[in-house]
């Protein structure tokens, strides 16, 4: 079964265009390293949290939206492979990252279910 790299992170409403943009050109890079899927979702409806939630987990500011995306993998040893390797590949050197990525939080998932229309 395949395997599942997900990201929330903050990103300045202002800096949406400069965002798409940036995954746009890190897609190609993933292909590269064998990613099968490329998801990147704008928060429409992310209620306030009071103990939990979304904007609570990425530290939100007013001015923020949160962003919910994710890789999908053959599976961990390719995503495993992707993320030792990138850091030292020029194709990923100055890509613009719009937003705070110390509030950026990530990880691996093992697919449990999937249902498909």
């Amino acid at each position: 079964m395949s395997y599942i790299t997900g990201f929330l992170l903050p990103v300045p409403a202002a800096k949406k265009a400069a965002y798409i943009e940036s995954a746009r050109k890190s897609w190609p890079l993933f292909q590269k390293y064998g990613a099968i899927e490329h998801v990147e979702a704008w928060g429409e409806d992310v209620p306030a949290g009071k103990v939990t939630g979304f904007d609570l987990a990425v530290k939100k500011e007013a001015d923020e939206e949160v962003v919910f995306s994710w890789l999908r993998w053959p599976d961990r040893a390719t995503a495993d492979k992707c993320f030792a390797e990138m850091m030292n590949d020029p194709d990923f050197d100055g890509m613009d990252m719009p937003f705070d990525g110390k509030r950026m939080m990530w990880g691996g998932f093992a697919p449990i279910f999937e249902g498909k229309a």
